[in-house]
């Protein structure tokens, strides 16, 4: 099984949902539909409109980040895995860059992990490594350590899908050499089967994904489908992304 998944960012407003009509028809109709899933992360704004009128379509919809508490709290403009899987959403990103950089901590994004889980959210779990890492040849440490301080064995890694994200990709346009991330994505899976003692994992590609690259990660086998930024915030780029990638 593929995914391709949407992170809209700080994008949409209800009529938004147009984009995703037009992504539910092309995947309806779609010979390969059944070798993928598609998931689009809008804003909290849009989560419960979306997951309602695509609940019995082809569509799935997450959140974009969830608070570490589990339910209830009094942290103003808080949003728990218990709220997000109230109005519909079925998975959850924790750990992306932005959020990170804005302040999230291990021990926050364990919480995170933890209480989605409870709550029956999967979750799309981000790491990845600066430019600077990536300079001073730190990768591979870098992601061991952002994996092991984060994932327990206590998890049900079923439910855990991990995204690779190269910080230094992320809307940059640059990639990185197929040789290059195919020994990371490999070196990822090692990592994720010393901890769980299980052989299968769900880890995904993001950065600067686009219609005319997807044909290069298709040849990395390892990768089991995309965490896509900017162009999933078009209907024709999304589905492009797709088309090319079973072309």
């Amino acid at each position: 099984m593929r995914y391709f998944i949407g992170n809209w960012k700080m994008f949409g407003v209800p009529k938004s949902i147009n984009i995703l009509n037009k992504i539910n028809s092309f995947h309806s109709k779609d010979k390969n539909r059944k070798k993928y899933r598609v998931i689009i992360t809008p804003p909290y704004t849009l989560i419960e409109t979306f997951a309602n009128y695509f609940k019995n379509k082809s569509i799935s919809i997450g959140s974009q980040n969830c608070y570490q508490k589990e339910q209830f709290s009094s942290n103003t403009a808080a949003i728990s895995p218990f709220m997000i899987k109230s109005v519909g959403a079925k998975y959850t990103l924790v750990g992306h860059s932005d959020n990170r950089s804005e302040g999230d901590t291990n021990e926050m994004l364990k919480n995170k992990v933890q209480f989605a889980l409870k709550n029956n959210l999967r979750v799309i779990f981000c790491i990845g490594e600066n430019k600077k890492d990536k300079k001073n040849k730190k990768t591979f440490s870098v992601l061991q350590n952002q994996i092991s301080k984060v994932l327990k064995k206590k998890f049900n890694i079923n439910n855990i899908i991990v995204a690779y994200e190269p910080i230094w990709s992320i809307g940059t346009g640059k990639i990185p050499s197929k040789s290059e991330l195919e020994k990371t994505i490999i070196h990822i899976k090692k990592v994720l089967k010393k901890l769980f003692k299980k052989k299968n994992f769900t880890v995904l590609y993001g950065g600067s994904v686009d219609g005319n690259n997807v044909q290069m990660f298709k040849e990395i086998h390892e990768i089991d489908g995309f965490l896509i930024g900017g162009a999933s915030k078009s209907s024709k780029k999304f589905i492009d992304i797709i088309k090319n990638y079973y072309r």
